[in-house]
């Protein structure tokens, strides 16, 4: 009867904050709860062979926040958040267009501003050091999982569970805006942040932008995976080899920084062509499910 009294009182003050606050709370839950699980499963059993139980961690997360359980007003609730809906093809295909050019754009971004100032290298691997202990077969399962794990719980956490209701309440852009600064403040706990802040945020943008034209996270959720796939790699551990170019001020503007220069500026461009191409097909494709829902109801 307590407990009861307890979850009554605490659903109760829940009701009665912001919807701000409520966003930004459920999203930076919502986000960290497949993350937290994946770090304790890994720093309680370092082995290949835990990426089996986290699928099917990651499966049942997949279930419960995309709607797939729970009462009705709940499922439908959810299902908005992790903007669950049917696309046009030609929204798909654009849609893991930009996905790829938004790698493009935020690894350029990190090959030019290192070619700008030097490479931290300590700070990148300090938070990894973990994969230096394994055979290289392993550290790259470990990797793609740890990738997969975080491309999935912070777009169904940051560009669902708490863009979407920004977004209801105070339009897209102040939603996209919102979600990209808690975005950057929550990615301050690792050591490589402060040297990338800047890209942490423009990242985010890109992302929210995606979500927002396509109405869907899985595109995100493919190139924010793929990012992670290359941060882990090249920029946060030396399981690669690491960067090792030196800055311009030191051997001039060369051809390698002109050639990413020029990779960053047309990859950007193509990313918002995509966009404005997307914003007209999803148009479509949401005139013609709800053309397609009246007349089922009708």
């Amino acid at each position: 009867m307590q407990q009861i009294k307890f979850f009554d009182f605490m659903f109760r003050i829940w009701n009665r904050l912001p919807l701000i606050i409520k966003a930004i709370l459920s999203g930076a839950f919502v986000s960290s709860i497949g993350v937290f699980a994946w770090g304790i499963m890994l720093s309680c059993f370092p082995s290949p062979w835990i990426i089996l139980p986290m699928i099917f961690a990651l499966w049942i997360f997949w279930k419960f926040y995309s709607g797939g359980w729970g009462s009705k007003d709940r499922k439908e609730t959810r299902k908005q958040n992790f903007r669950l809906t049917k696309l046009l093809p030609s929204v798909w295909k654009w849609g893991l267009a930009a996905a790829i050019l938004f790698v493009v754009i935020i690894q350029s971004s990190f090959i030019i501003t290192f070619r700008i100032i030097q490479f931290p290298a300590d700070k990148f691997t300090a938070d990894y050091k973990l994969l230096d202990s394994f055979p290289l077969w392993i550290a790259w399962v470990i990797l793609i999982m740890s990738s997969v794990v975080a491309g999935i719980c912070e777009e169904v956490g940051f560009r669902g569970y708490m863009q979407v209701p920004l977004e209801k309440k105070y339009g897209p852009l102040s939603g996209i805006i919102l979600t990209s600064i808690v975005f950057t403040l929550i990615h301050l706990g690792h050591t490589w942040a402060l040297p990338i802040l800047p890209h942490i945020f423009f990242a985010s943008v890109l992302l929210g932008i995606l979500a927002y034209r396509t109405g869907s996270i899985i595109p995100g959720i493919i190139g924010h995976s793929i990012l992670d796939i290359f941060d882990y790699s090249v920029w946060w551990s030396d399981i690669t080899g690491g960067f090792k170019e030196q800055t311009v001020f030191k051997t001039g503007i060369d051809v390698h920084f002109i050639i990413w220069t020029l990779v960053f500026l047309f990859a950007l461009f193509g990313f918002f062509r995509i966009i404005t191409i997307l914003s007209r097909d999803n148009k479509i494709s949401r005139t013609l499910l709800n053309g397609s829902k009246m007349h089922f109801n009708y």
